[in-house]
């Protein structure tokens, strides 16, 4: 990631999530108007899921550890090309993301062809009906990343972004720490990782990793969320249908 020291912003989420993702504060009007365009396009022609049928991580060689600031590394530990992605658990089209290449990424994983580092962010705090759902998430997502246990990961990763678990924006429910353990021993997480997640004793330290993902983010030049970036290069997740088997080569 650039070392310059990452500038403050302020993320201003678009009034409904079918217009647009997540931009970051600042930009000209011109670029959101376009970004909107972008996201009506990608809301519209996000076509059919890749590799559909081959779920999560399912090699038992791959990996997940926490490195600094909460950010989890999936992959084989050998491997030297990696992604860095940034999602906030209730962006709608990080979910579209996943939904799309989440099993082709997995696969590329278990491939050795690519290791992932997830920045979880919570910026949507405000727009979930608890009012902290992003950062519990990020809490129950750190929480099980420590089991070790990666293929638990890459299943809970998903099933926190499928449609059936993601709350809706300005919605009236969103999932509990009951709810998110619950998910992650579905996943095969676990007592431990259940436990640290209804606990809630990482949510200090969510919040504060979380934070210094959305610094990163705006370091790395992307916009918004999804961000997938690529030695230093921001990618087009939303638009290139190929990119998964690009940054694989």
């Amino acid at each position: 990631m650039s070392s310059k020291k990452p500038k403050s912003v302020k993320y201003n989420p678009q009034p409904t999530s079918s217009k647009a993702t997540y931009i970051v504060g600042g930009i000209a009007i011109l670029v959101i108007a376009a970004l909107v365009v972008g996201g009506v396009l990608w809301s519209t022609n996000k076509g059919k899921t890749r590799n559909e049928g081959y779920g999560a991580v399912q090699n038992s060689a791959v990996q997940v550890a926490m490195e600094d600031a909460g950010v989890v590394r999936l992959g084989l530990p050998e491997v030297t090309n990696t992604i860095d992605v940034f999602e906030d658990p209730m962006c709608p089209f990080c979910a579209q993301l996943e939904e799309k290449h989440g099993q082709e990424v997995a696969q590329a994983i278990d491939e050795g062809k690519l290791a992932v580092r997830y920045h979880i962010l919570n910026f949507l705090d405000r727009l979930s009906a608890s009012g902290d759902y992003s950062t519990r998430a990020v809490a129950a997502s750190q929480c099980v990343a420590e089991t070790g246990n990666a293929i638990a990961y890459s299943k809970f990763h998903g099933e926190l972004f499928s449609p059936a678990n993601q709350p809706e924006e300005k919605g009236k429910s969103d999932l509990s720490n009951d709810d998110l353990a619950g998910l992650a021993r579905d996943a095969g997480a676990g007592d431990d990782a259940a436990t640290c997640i209804t606990g809630g004793e990482r949510l200090p330290q969510a919040a504060a990793d979380a934070e210094t993902g959305r610094q990163a983010l705006a370091a790395s030049g992307a916009t918004g969320t999804p961000a997938v970036v690529h030695n230093g290069q921001v990618i087009d997740a939303l638009g290139n249908d190929n990119w998964v088997a690009q940054v694989s080569q």
